[in-house]
């Protein structure tokens, strides 16, 4: 073993398809690339292609209050914008930003509302305080609902659309400065 390369050198045999590392200058490096099969190169073009589509449409997607299309004031309204399948009993809840208070209008029909701090006030301590049934404003949260029942105005929601109005406006502006969002619902 004189010729010059080391013993960790030894040249192995090379099988077809298979790349020299150990070429000396004058020997010339086969490379013999394998020809690519059709079904893998165009399987894994729809895998490239549907992976950035899902990217693309998680990235456009609109969900959540983004999708309610909410102004800045309001942080969540119940039943939900076009919700369908809604029961005849259900909740209509609006939860304002602090600051916020407002008025519902159901069907075209204006709600009184009442301060629940005020009915709170009445009451003597360790009295159960009866809540009126009407729409019940409080000022902690900031928040609206109302739920139908035999007592108050709408004792239930009838099969179909039904449109509610929040009419809302910051507490030391007053009323005449009022804005307003309006979404529908439907009972099943």
């Amino acid at each position: 073993m004189t010729t010059g390369e080391p013993s960790c050198a030894k040249r192995q045999p090379q099988r077809e398809g298979a790349i020299s590392t150990l070429a000396s200058e004058n020997e010339e490096v086969r490379i013999h690339l394998r020809r690519p099969q059709l079904s893998l190169l165009v399987a894994s073009l729809i895998i490239a292609i549907s992976l950035v589509a899902i990217g693309v449409g998680i990235s456009i997607a609109v969900t959540g209050v983004d999708r309610q299309g909410l102004p800045a004031q309001i942080e969540e309204v119940s039943p939900p914008r076009a919700a369908s399948q809604v029961p005849a009993q259900t909740q209509v809840f609006v939860d304002l930003q602090s600051g916020f208070t407002g008025v519902l209008v159901i069907d075209d029909l204006e709600l009184e509302t009442v301060n629940l701090d005020e009915v709170r006030s009445n009451a003597k301590p360790g009295q159960q305080v009866k809540v009126p049934p009407t729409t019940i404003f409080e000022p902690g949260n900031a928040t609206l609902s109302f739920d139908p029942s035999p007592e108050s105005t709408i004792s239930e929601f009838s099969q179909g659309e039904h449109i509610v109005k929040v009419i809302f406006w910051k507490l030391i502006e007053g009323r005449g400065r009022a804005r307003s969002y309006t979404w529908s619902f439907t009972v099943f």
